[in-house]
């Protein structure tokens, strides 16, 4: 047998899209395992597909639409969906320009079963997503969440402020490297982000009064290196940063949000390329693209919240986090600080409790920057910057 030709599976189908053929894209880095229904058929088949081979995946449904309209005797449809996950929105993009209708859905949205010891397989979550597919098709809007894929544009756009915080994450690591290697020959205080750090650093005797040694003087400054690249890349992508503010290729969007006090070049930028690049309907759909919507818990007579349900964007949720504390600083005398300090000043409020109300006035934040952004609403004793 080929190595895609198809398995009939035994399980009864339901009934597919009328005139169109349903199929489920379950992709990993080794194979690519295609479940489809046929119009007229009641049994899935299973193709299996060397991975990355679009060529491949592209000449299965060409064959798959030819069978269809050679019984249907017209035009046939395919409509396919696959999980938001490693391969990005390419193959997304390379469906559509093919006359596919692609469907990504968030993989966290699709109900399981709840047994303790649940099977799990690429066969059974290739009938799972297909099954997906077919309930969204038949108006259950609620049976999962779709992806709304951004331009190639838009996601190059992203990779900006991706990059920052990523070479960020791995300035901290070095540092961390650097203190940890000197603390374990009794050194405290060294920082090697000042400006001296070689100087500094060639000052610097063990605990018990020895110079360090010197393969332990060559290791610290190949990690110097590293550490004065990675803050001469900083110092790029922020001024790069700086032209989204400014010029003739400013994103309005940014440009627009940092007129506000309290949002500075940074959370403007992450704003506008994260969350404000595309369009929500409602607030609620806005919170829920943060991570920063409610999770109750009720049935019956017990009832509690579990906090925010950060299913979200992170780097959203930590910059809102970020501008929340902010806004409290630089626009102390707006209808939202008042609202946090009023809910603070009643009763006694410790840490924890003002860092619940600060996730809160986060949300109710975003809602505010959202509709400034869209509609020119300023927040309610917000200040323009001058």
């Amino acid at each position: 047998m080929s190595h895609d030709q198809p398995s009939v599976v035994s399980t009864t189908a339901t009934r597919s899209h009328h005139g169109a053929i349903l199929a489920s894209l379950e992709l990993s880095t080794s194979r690519w395992l295609v479940t489809s229904l046929l119009p007229g058929t009641e049994k899935l088949s299973r193709h299996t597909l060397r991975a990355g081979d679009a060529d491949q995946l592209l000449g299965l449904f060409a064959r798959l639409r030819g069978k269809a309209e050679r019984r249907l005797g017209g035009p046939v449809e395919i409509i396919t969906i696959q999980e938001a996950g490693l391969d990005g929105f390419w193959l997304h993009r390379l469906l559509e320009r093919a006359g596919i209708r692609s469907h990504v859905v968030d993989a966290a949205s699709i109900p399981v079963p709840r047994r303790g010891r649940r099977a799990k397989s690429d066969k059974l979550d290739g009938e799972s997503l297909w099954r997906t597919l077919a309930a969204w098709l038949r108006g259950e809007p609620r049976v999962c969440s779709m992806v709304r894929p951004p331009s190639p544009e838009q996601e190059d756009q992203r990779r900006l402020g991706r990059e920052y915080d990523t070479l960020t994450r791995e300035r901290t690591r070095q540092s961390n490297r650097i203190r940890g290697l000197l603390a374990a020959q009794g050194i405290r205080g060294y920082n090697p982000l000042l400006r001296n750090r070689r100087a500094a650093l060639a000052k610097l005797t063990t605990g018990d009064g020895r110079p360090l040694g010197a393969q332990l003087v060559r290791e610290l400054m190949r990690a110097l290196d590293r550490i004065e690249l990675l803050m001469a890349q900083l110092a790029q992508i922020k001024a790069e940063r700086r032209q989204l503010l400014k010029g003739a290729a400013a994103d309005p969007v940014a440009a627009q949000l940092s007129t506000l006090k309290g949002i500075g070049p940074s959370s403007a930028t992450t704003l506008a390329l994260e969350a404000f690049f595309r369009s929500f309907d409602n607030r609620r759909q806005l919170a829920a693209f943060a991570g920063l919507a409610a999770t109750p818990w009720r049935s019956g007579k017990v009832e509690h919240e579990q906090g925010i349900s950060k299913a979200g964007n992170k780097r959203i949720r930590r910059t809102m986090i970020e501008i929340a504390w902010l806004w409290l600083r630089h626009q102390c005398r707006s209808a939202l600080s008042q609202w946090f300090f009023t809910r603070c000043a009643e009763g006694t409020h410790g840490k924890r409790n003002r860092c619940v109300f600060i996730v809160a006035l986060a949300r109710k934040l975003i809602v505010a920057i959202w509709r400034f952004v869209s509609f020119g609403e300023i927040p309610e004793g917000a200040m323009l910057k001058a």
